[in-house]
């Protein structure tokens, strides 16, 4: 597994998508940083990480739409799929590469609690607990991204389609709301991602969200080694 993520790491620097979405992610939530605290007066961080959760719906397709998408264009997939490592250790390995970039992208608020610390106090329990839960939202959104990546041959193709599923996971309160039969709406309710990042953004810290998260992440990533594993023996 070291070695596929060593190669998705390299190869995200060298196509230039490790720049583009450091740049642009920096360049937002710089944005999203001044008008919620520097603009607004405030060392409450928590209007700066709730902007953020739409910007990762934008570019976490960028970070996924090549990891397995390119291996069937560029016709390198069978190798891949006949190397002497693990489905699991192909698929984890490209995943944790890009949650890897993902977490350098997301440490940047920590410069901004240090440059608001200087100005006042900054509650560090909350600025853990939020980046905690924007972490946590990019792992389970990367695993959709990747299950995407793995069901489709062109990074155009897989960027969209992950976007719209993303779109999707991210309405299911709108959707929620339009259902009128009971245990439906209750159901979509439990799988609302907006509305359990929303709490911890708010510093209501549930364990159940973690796991929920997580769970999500596992489920996806299983998914995609399913994938691949019928194409092996197809």
């Amino acid at each position: 597994m070291g070695a596929i993520f060593r190669r998705e790491i390299g190869a995200y620097f060298t196509s230039g998508i490790a720049y583009i979405f450091l740049a642009v992610f920096w360049l937002f939530s710089g944005y999203f940083f001044y008008v919620s605290c520097l603009n607004s007066a405030t060392t409450d961080m928590s209007g700066m990480f709730q902007s953020l959760f739409m910007i990762c719906i934008f570019l976490i397709p960028i970070l996924t739409m090549r990891l397995f998408s390119e291996e069937k264009k560029q016709k390198t997939e069978q190798g891949l799929l006949t190397a002497p490592v693990s489905l699991g250790e192909i698929v984890f390995g490209k995943y944790f590469a890009a949650l890897c970039l993902y977490t350098i992208g997301i440490l940047m608020p920590f410069l901004y609690a240090l440059i608001l610390s200087s100005f006042g106090t900054v509650e560090w329990g909350i600025v853990l607990s939020n980046f905690l839960a924007l972490f946590l939202l990019g792992a389970a959104f990367i695993s959709v991204g990747t299950l995407v990546s793995a069901l489709t041959e062109n990074q155009v193709a897989a960027a969209v389609l992950s976007f719209v599923a993303l779109m999707t996971l991210y309405m299911v309160d709108l959707i929620a709301s339009l259902v009128t039969i009971g245990w439906i709406q209750k159901a979509l309710n439990a799988l609302s991602f907006y509305t359990k990042y929303f709490s911890i953004t708010c510093g209501l810290f549930n364990v159940s969200t973690i796991v929920f998260y997580l769970s999500v992440a596992l489920i996806f990533n299983y998914l995609t080694i399913r994938v691949f594993e019928r194409r092996r023996w197809s």
